[in-house]
C-alpha cells in the first residue's frame, strides 16, 4: 500500500459530496474563539544541507554521543542492532502505522507479527504470546490485572521490590484508584526475593518477580514458582533483558503463568528512553484473558494460507466491562524489529551473545573487587551488578564521562540507604579497553 496526499482534485470532490465549498464553512461549526488566527510561529525552510547541518549541530549538544560507551542498563540496554534490521525494517510491508483490522490489507503486518508470537512464545517458555504491549511497564501492570480477573474474588497482589522501580510506580498507578491492594515483597541481603511472607497469606491473586531483577541478580525462579503457587496465586514474572533468555532457563519453563517484560534489546535503540516493546505471554488457559490482540493464521476460499486476528478483546471490539485491556496500539513497527532480531540471531546465535554479555559482565565485576569495590550482592547476575565504592564515585564517574565512558547509575534515588551503591551494565559493545580504563580509574 502506498499513502499519498491528497490533490487539490480530490479535496474539491471531497468537499462537493459534502456540501462544502471550502475549508473555512468545513469548520464552520469550531467556535472563533477556540481558533488560532495567527500566523504559526515557524522558521523559515531550509535546504536540505542546511538541515543536516542544523542537526549536527542539535547532535553536537547531546551530553553522550553515539561515540561515548555506555555501561548504564537499568531498563535501557546499549545492544548492537544488525544492519539487516533497519533494512528490512523499511519495506512497505512492515513501515506503516496500518491497524491491520482487515486482513486483506495488511498481510504482511499480520504475518510478521504471528512469527513474532511464535519467536517470543519460544523465548519465554509459553503457550501464546500476543502481538505485544507498550513497554515493559505497562506489560507487568497489565498482567496483575490478568492475574486479578482470573481469581475473580481476590483482591490483593504482591511484587518484588527488586523489580524495576519504574516498572512498580506503573502498576501503582494502575492500581492506586482501584479497590485492590499492592504488598511489596522485600528482597534479601543476596539480591534475591524474600518470598518467606507468602506462607500466610491467603488472598493474593498474582506475585510479580523479576528475573534478572533490577540489581542484575538472577532469582530463583522453580523455588519462587512452588511458593507462589502454594500461597494460591499466580506466578507473573518480568524481565526488563530478554537478552538473558539465551542463557537462562526461560520463566515459563520454570513454572511461571504469566510472563511479561521490555523487548527493547531486540534491535531497538535505546531513543531517549523509548519507544520501547510490552512483550507478553501466558499458558494456554488464561488466553482468554490475554490483554491486546493475538493473530492467527487460516485459509482463504481457495485453501490459501492467510493470517487474521483471532483475539482482540478491546474496547473497541466488545462491551466495555468484558474487555480484557484499552490497549490500542501493537507497536507493530517494534514488534516487528524484536521478530527480525531474534530470527536474524536464531537460537544458537542469542545463546553465544548471551554468553559474552555475561562474560564481559563478570570480567569487570570482578575487576571492580579487585580495584577495592565492594560487590553487594552474592547471587549470580546476568550482565548487571551492583557495586559500592569506599570513597565518593562521583571523581571518577566524571573522569569517565571525559573520556568519553558513562559508567554506572546511582541506586540512592530508588533504594534509601544505598548512597554509595551503582549498578553497572556491560553488554558486547563494551570493549575490553573500556572495561581496563573503568577498573584503572577506580583503581586511582
Amino acid at each position: 500500500m502506498r499513502y499519498l496526499p491528497h490533490t487539490d482534485e480530490d479535496i474539491r470532490n471531497m468537499f462537493d459530496a459534502i456540501g462544502v465549498k471550502d475549508f473555512e464553512e468545513l469548520f464552520r461549526t469550531v467556535p472563533e474563539s477556540c481558533r488560532y488566527d495567527k500566523e504559526m510561529a515557524l522558521p523559515a525552510p531550509k535546504t536540505e544541507w542546511d538541515l543536516n547541518k542544523y542537526m549536527a549541530e542539535i547532535r553536537s549538544m547531546m551530553k553522550v554521543s553515539s561515540e561515548h560507551s555506555v555501561l548504564i542498563g537499568a531498563g535501557r540496554y546499549q545492544h548492537h542492532i544488525p544492519s539487516s534490521i533497519p533494512y528490512i525494517m523499511g519495506r512497505s510491508e512492515f513501515l506503516t502505522a496500518y491497524t491491520p483490522y482487515q486482513p486483506e490489507m495488511a498481510q504482511g503486518t499480520l504475518q510478521g507479527l504471528f512469527e513474532y508470537q511464535t519467536l517470543t512464545a519460544r523465548l519465554l517458555g509459553v503457550d501464546v504470546a500476543n502481538a505485544s504491549m507498550y513497554d515493559g511497564a505497562s506489560a507487568l501492570a497489565e498482567a496483575m490485572l490478568m492475574g486479578l480477573r482470573i481469581a475473580k474474588k481476590k483482591k490483593r497482589v504482591a511484587m518484588s521490590s527488586a523489580i524495576h522501580p519504574h516498572f512498580r510506580e506503573v502498576v501503582r498507578t494502575y492500581l492506586q484508584p482501584t479497590e485492590f491492594e499492592i504488598i511489596e515483597l522485600p528482597f534479601l541481603e543476596d539480591g534475591r526475593t524474600d518470598l518467606s511472607s507468602l506462607a500466610g497469606e491467603k488472598d493474593l491473586a498474582a506475585v510479580a518477580l523479576q528475573s534478572p531483577n533490577f540489581f542484575g541478580v538472577i532469582e530463583e525462579m522453580e523455588q519462587a514458582a512452588e511458593a507462589i503457587h502454594q500461597a494460591g496465586a499466580l506466578f507473573v514474572a518480568s524481565f526488563s533483558e530478554p537478552m538473558a533468555f539465551g542463557l537462562l532457563k526461560n520463566p515459563g519453563s520454570a513454572g511461571a503463568d504469566i510472563v511479561c517484560g521490555e523487548g527493547q534489546s531486540f534491535g531497538m535503540p535505546k531513543s531517549f528512553g523509548g519507544p520501547g516493546l510490552g512483550m507478553f505471554g501466558c499458558k494456554q488457559k488464561y488466553v482468554r484473558n490475554l490483554p491486546g490482540r493475538l493473530v492467527g493464521e487460516t485459509t482463504d476460499i481457495e485453501g490459501n494460507r492467510g493470517y487474521v486476528l483471532t483475539l482482540a478483546t478491546r474496547e473497541q471490539h466488545i462491551r466495555r466491562e468484558k474487555a480484557t485491556s484499552n490497549i490500542c496500539s501493537n507497536q507493530g513497527i517494534c514488534t516487528l524489529t524484536a521478530a527480525m532480531y531474534m530470527a536474524s540471531l536464531g537460537g544458537t546465535g542469542l545463546k553465544k551473545l548471551a554468553r559474552l554479555n555475561y562474560d564481559k559482565s563478570e570480567y569487570l565485576k570482578q575487576g571492580l573487587k579487585d580495584a577495592g569495590a565492594t560487590v553487594c550482592f552474592s547471587a549470580p547476575t546476568f550482565n548487571e551488578f551492583v557495586v559500592e565504592f569506599k570513597d565518593d564515585y562521583g571523581p571518577v564517574q566524571k573522569r569517565l564521562m571525559e573520556q568519553k565512558i558513562v559508567a554506572g547509575v546511582s541506586l540512592a534515588k530508588y533504594y534509601p540507604g544505598f548512597d554509595n551503591r551503582y549498578l553497572f551494565c556491560v553488554t558486547e559493545t563494551a570493549s575490553k579497553e573500556v572495561l581496563d580504563t573503568v577498573i584503572s580509574e577506580v583503581q586511582k
